[in-house]
């Protein structure tokens, strides 16, 4: 037989284009259209009805970036219309859409008169049932219509001004499209379907395959048997002739495929977050339309905080919502507040996310999620599975693995092993999708990509339109059905996640395992770009430490004449928990969600210094005596952890002299000499006489990088960029600023259109010198960089993560290791040979590389780098841009227990307070290994004390914490405060015993 394929095929997909798709809607009869333009942000429904709306011309223009034009449709079905079988009346309402990115562009949301939401319009979803709108025959609807432009560009990645609303322009970007009463012929639609599933399937089967030949021939008779002139009334012959291939069952061992009806919403990214609480009841109010059509249909949703919005902004629709969880369609998941970054938030921020998100779906839903749900973020903190599981989770699913730019990983289901050795039930979907639409294409890679044939059969599909989410639509669903059971594709079934991991786990019980990190090889810029949000981020962590912890003691010490904040507390760990979301503590979303970030920062750093203000004077009381508050969970300055006394200060004051132009530092602890430029030339520490920097090189080493990545301008960084570098030796001055007690060098620099002015300082008693850099920052597309190149043998450093620290090698023997060209760490980074460290701490940067080279002495030289700025130009065109102050401390000498101290040492500044009464810590902890990370009061307004800990060193540590007040009872509970037994944790009257495995977190509840 001759091969007329390619023949059929183009035959089938010019009929489907030409002649299926515009029959799908029948007669159709323009509505009457009138609106109103809010002037500036989106209003409540109950204002923009009250306003006088105007006429409205079809077609017309409208729309600037970013504003809302709210639609009055009007009009009377026609008589005798959707009476006929197989017909319907629907409402079709084209806002100007395209045909790509859905949720990119404009979107809007149907509202009844009386106040309450439909569904969405967008555009893969613009139809509105007549049976939805409850007037009869008459229709009489509002459309509150965004103009959000499509920041996308195709993927482009083009500098545009569009991301802020001061530079978006005024002109119209949208035109509307049909708007109209229209007769759905559901013959026609669900051939359609057919056509899509079958087509898409027939596409993926081998070209030896029977299979693909049978389908090609049977449509080769639907077209024959179909009139291209009467579509409507052949459609029935149509699904005829289509029937027998659609009802053959699937092979007994085809892979099983449970998908999920999901809605990717970014919290905030190529739009700002007021544009993403109208995106999640646009998502939310079709979804819930889909479920009353669909009894089968399973939707996840799995931010606690979109569901929040819901319930403060779409009252009505959260009551929808809520009946819907409870009758197991619409399921949350995750457990926690938003779909973070794991890399960059703190520890304790990192556990809060999951005891806020999966208590707020406790308390409004009864539901306890068992599993974590983080698809898209920028790769996974070696910590996370032992928060999970501290959480009262069981399982953890991912996505964003198989965008990695060089190694595959090997596994899509197995056993995630963490830094402490917890193990954690993990899915990385072989469908390589967050966003399916049941294609068939999906389909087939989902089967064929799966790693784990003959011992696993089954993995998880979550579809549905998501980023600017739109969510599942009845095609979709209508594609599930029809792949329920059909030859040649995977099994395709509706459920929850947690049926899948139920089912995977019970059938695969000797998982592989993968230890430690799972580090994403892409978006590595996300560790540097837009540093006031960092910054931003750091402090507020710090800060909220600070106030938890004095409002505590407050609490218990003064007898009941302090009240504790918890409500204001909480509400700022929400909105801290909501700038780490993954695009915008990385720093990729637009100009206006990082405003938006900095003056969020801003408030909640005034409102938290208020708050410990209010708790210092309650403690300390009024004299005139000065007291240094000691936040840190190490002695500073004679004072103890977490406790407030007078300062002890050192009685020698650093030495300073000149040479050669430059200045010798010296405390008598450690020595530093800086030259004529302000590099550093010399550091050494006298309890180990060490010299830190490599011979005949200097330290304190500003670089400034091209940084033009190939795509993704604010995510990635591109290994080439070492390529090309210069070096900014060169000082314009370097002054003695002061002598003394602390004695502090300036440096000023310049490059290109930038100035650089650093503080370097040493303090009596210090053990580190502080670099303090400010740069008033007007480069583009670079990437400045400070180094020290250190005389210290290490084949691996030491970075802060949660709650412990990870090792990477500072070699490239594999491709796996050659890929972490930059990485990210927390407050510190170490490196070190046996028995010599050096420790470099950050007060706000969390990019970092680390490189080896061996000197022609034989020694080895390895060079630290810190990443301060970058300047990316999508989609903030002038990200970065203005005046930083970033600051970072090197430590000579220092073991891991040295840069613990260090880093909490920058990051929680001396707070000095006059008063008159000194105050005694909560807690005494016998082993500095065990780390106090939080002290608060119970969630449940008990007056109990939390402390949360951990195992610091990376070893096996004993200790003993006591409670320095009247403690009935110590219990170990997870992160939520529910009771659990804990291995390694004796608890006794007002104190607990404990010996900690390398990393292990522990939380106690000291009952008053």
């Amino acid at each position: 037989m001759h091969d007329d394929r390619r023949i059929t095929e183009k035959r089938l997909e010019r009929f489907v284009r030409e002649r299926i798709a515009p029959a799908i809607y029948g007669r159709a009869l323009p509505l009457e259209l009138s609106s109103w333009d809010a002037p500036g942000e989106p209003v409540p429904v109950s204002e923009a009805l009250r306003q006088v709306f105007e006429p409205q011309e079809h077609g017309a223009a409208w729309g600037k970036a970013w504003s809302t034009k709210w639609l009055r449709l009007r009009g009377e079905v026609p008589e005798g219309w959707g009476v006929g079988d197989g017909t319907t009346v629907e409402i079709v309402v084209d806002l100007g859409f395209s045909n790509d990115a859905p949720g990119f562009q404009c979107e809007g949301i149907a509202w009844r008169p009386d106040g309450t939401i439909i569904k969405a319009i967008s555009p893969r979803n613009q139809h509105v049932p007549l049976k939805l709108l409850g007037g009869g025959l008459s229709v009489d609807f509002y459309v509150e219509a965004a103009a959000n432009p499509d920041l996308s560009q195709g993927w482009t990645f083009a500098a545009t001004p569009l991301g802020d609303k001061s530079t978006s322009g005024e002109e119209p970007r949208y035109r509307l499209g049909r708007i109209a009463i229209a007769e759905l012929n559901e013959v026609v639609w669900e051939l359609h379907q057919d056509i899509w599933t079958l087509s898409g399937l027939m596409h993926e089967l081998p070209f030896e395959l029977p299979r693909r030949h049978e389908i090609l021939r049977a449509f080769e008779r639907m077209l024959d048997v179909m009139d291209p002139d009467d579509v409507a009334g052949t459609a029935a012959a149509g699904r005829e002739a289509l029937a027998e291939v659609l009802s053959r069952p699937a092979y007994a061992s085809a892979h099983e495929l449970l998908a999920t009806g999901h809605a990717h919403i970014d919290s905030a990214w190529l739009w700002p977050v007021r544009e993403t609480i109208r995106k999640c009841a646009r998502t939310f109010s079709n979804v819930v339309a889909l479920m009353d059509e669909n009894p089968d249909f399973v939707f996840s949703c799995s931010s606690a905080q979109q569901l929040a919005w819901m319930k403060e902004f779409y009252p009505e629709l959260f009551i929808r919502i809520r009946e819907k969880v409870k009758a197991g369609q619409f399921v949350p998941v995750g457990g926690m507040w938003v779909e973070s970054d794991t890399n960059m938030p703190g520890g304790e921020a990192m556990a809060r996310q999951f005891v806020e998100g999966k208590s707020f779906f406790l308390q409004e839903f009864g539901v306890d999620c068992q599993e974590a749900w983080l698809p898209d973020s920028f790769g996974y903190s070696g910590a996370l599975p032992q928060i999970v599981k501290s959480a009262g989770s069981r399982w953890f699913l991912t996505q964003k693995i198989s965008w990695n730019q060089v190694n595959k990983m090997p596994h899509h289901t197995f056993n995630w092993e963490g830094i402490d050795g917890t193990r954690l039930f993990t899915h990385f979907p072989p469908v390589d999708t967050y966003n399916s639409e049941l294609h068939g294409r999906e389909l087939a890679h989902a089967q064929r990509n799966y790693r784990e044939h003959g011992r696993g059969t089954i993995s998880l599909v979550p579809f549905g339109y998501g980023d600017g989410g739109g969510g599942p639509t009845r095609e979709m669903v209508a594609a599930a059905h029809r792949t329920a059971d059909l030859e040649g594709s995977p099994k395709v079934r509706m459920g929850t996640a947690k049926e899948f991991f139920t089912q995977a786990e019970a059938e695969y019980p000797n998982l592989p395992v993968w230890v430690g990190e799972m580090y994403l090889e892409l978006h590595r810029g996300t560790y540097t770009s837009q540093a006031n949000t960092k910054q931003g981020n750091r402090r507020s962590e710090h800060l909220l430490r600070e106030a938890e912890l004095w409002c505590s003691t407050a609490a218990v010490r003064t007898a009941g004449r302090f009240t504790y904040p918890a409500a204001n507390l909480k509400r700022l760990w929400r909105l801290v928990l909501l700038q780490q979301f993954h695009d915008i503590l990385p720093g990729s979303a637009i100009a206006w969600v990082h405003q938006d970030a900095e003056r969020n920062y801003a408030a909640i750093a005034r409102e938290l210094e208020g708050i410990i203000a209010g708790a210092a004077s309650a403690l300390l009381g009024e004299g005139d005596t000065m007291f240094l508050l000691n936040a840190a969970p190490h002695e500073r300055n004679g004072v103890p952890a977490l406790a407030a006394a007078e300062a002890v200060h050192s009685d020698s004051p650093v030495n300073v002299t000149e040479r050669a132009g430059g200045y010798v530092l010296d405390n008598g602890i450690i020595r530093a000499v800086l030259d004529a430029n302000g590099l550093l030339t010399s550091l050494s520490d006298y309890a180990t006489g060490r010299e830190a920097i490599a011979p005949g090189m200097f330290g304190n080493h500003l670089e400034l990088h091209r940084d033009t990545p190939n795509e993704w301008d604010a995510w990635d960084i591109d290994e080439f960029y070492r390529r090309n570098v210069v070096s900014l030796v060169d000082a314009r001055s370097v002054t003695l600023e002061s002598a003394g007690w602390d004695a502090v060098v300036v440096v000023e620099r310049t490059v290109g259109s930038s100035t650089i002015t650093q503080r370097i300082s040493l303090g009596a008693g210090a053990e580190s010198l502080g670099i303090s850099t400010t740069v008033d920052w007007q480069e583009h597309e670079k990437l400045l960089k400070i180094g020290f190149p250190l005389d210290v043998r290490a084949d691996r450093s030491a970075s802060e993560t949660q709650f412990g620290h990870v090792f990477r090698a500072t070699h490239t023997n594999t491709s796996w290791e050659a890929a972490k060209f930059e990485f990210c760490a927390h407050r510190w980074i170490h490196v070190a040979e046996p028995g010599y460290g050096v420790a470099i701490s950050n007060a706000s940067s969390y990019g970092h590389d680390v490189t080896r080279t061996i000197r022609d002495d034989g020694g080895t030289t390895t060079n630290v780098r810190v990443s301060l700025l970058r300047a990316p130009k999508f989609p903030d065109p002038r990200a970065d841009l203005g005046v930083h102050v970033l600051e970072l401390s090197i430590r000579p000498g220092a073991s891991i227990g040295g840069a613990v101290e260090e880093g909490y040492r920058t990051n929680l500044k001396p707070r000095l307070l006059a008063g008159a009464n000194p105050v005694e810590p909560l807690f005494t902890v016998f082993n500095q290994a065990l780390v106090i990370e939080a002290v608060k009061l119970a969630e449940d307004g008990s007056g109990d004390v939390i402390v949360r800990l951990y195992e610091s060193l990376g070893e096996r540590s004993t200790g003993l914490i006591t409670a320095n007040f009247d403690s009935r009872m110590v219990q170990s509970v997870d992160l939520l405060e529910r009771p659990v037994e804990v291995p390694g944790v004796t608890p006794g009257a007002g104190a607990a015993e404990l010996t900690l495995r390398p990393f292990q977190l522990v939380t106690l509840r000291f009952s008053r």
